[in-house]
């Protein structure tokens, strides 16, 4: 006796994206269904995610973690794939879901997925980059977005399976916009992490990013993805000074004059 196929809904949110939204819902058009939750996009995002198919709903920004609980919240099938305006599913990669929503996606919570990541022309196969494996599909009744606004994660209560094909992650127009990315993604960040009781140190400042930078150059051995390898971590680890630098100084300056 044959499973029954699954439902699938495709999940994404959006704000400025057209110049990349066509190709992403084009990359999930096997989808049942497409929710896009925009957050007041100025550029037209909206009325081209229509034009594709997708059901749009204009919501206010709370944040990467609780716009993505709603969106998936929105979800009309008990399986949903979610990804970012930036990252493509590869045909090897839909001919893998396809396959295992005809047999009812079998008996887990959830599937990871290795994100290889576009850098300046080219992919980067090492380091920190990769695999970057992420729960981009999963039961929405056994999951749940949860950590901080930024860097979001899903939980999934059960067993969570592995998929092979990769999604493909397009997020840096340029370095300016690279550089742009990680500032505004450590400054929200040493906001969270403060309001969630954590405080800095100099120790921090200093250590996190050189283990960072050493983890993914030599551990992870980024350095075979060449001079993309290394300005890759070099940004990185400036983001990782640049969030504890931030905490240390909210927990200095927001103790006082005497503090």
């Amino acid at each position: 006796m044959s499973a029954t196929p699954a439902g699938l809904s495709a999940c994404i949110i959006t704000l400025n994206e057209a110049e990349r939204i066509e190709r992403c819902l084009a990359a999930v058009s096997f989808c049942d269904e497409i929710i896009v939750v925009d957050s007041h996009s100025t550029d037209g995002t909206r009325e081209l995610a229509a034009r594709c198919g997708a059901r749009v709903i204009e919501r206010d920004w709370p944040g990467y973690r609780s716009q993505k609980q709603y969106a998936t919240d929105l979800a009309q099938h008990e399986w949903v794939l979610c990804v970012d305006a930036d990252e493509w599913v590869t045909p090897a990669l839909r001919a893998e879901i396809l396959a295992l929503k005809a047999l009812g996606f079998g008996a887990v919570a959830g599937y990871s997925v290795p994100r290889l990541t576009r850098y300046f022309g080219g992919f980067l196969r090492h380091g920190n980059a990769w695999p970057d494996r992420k729960i981009r599909l999963y039961r929405r009744s056994a999951a749940r977005w949860v950590g901080y606004e930024v860097h979001e994660k899903i939980a999934v209560a059960g067993r969570v399976g592995r998929l092979r094909a990769p999604l493909e992650h397009h997020a840096y127009r340029s370095l300016d916009d690279h550089l742009a990315r990680v500032d505004r993604y450590a400054r929200l960040m040493a906001d969270e992490m403060y309001r969630a009781g954590r405080r800095g140190s100099l120790a921090a400042v200093f250590s996190h990013p050189l283990w960072r930078f050493v983890r993914g150059m030599l551990v992870k051995r980024g350095v075979l993805d060449g001079w993309r390898g290394w300005l890759f971590h070099c940004v990185e680890a400036g983001y990782v000074r640049r969030k504890y630098l931030r905490l240390w100084a909210l927990s200095r300056l927001r103790q006082g004059p005497d503090g």
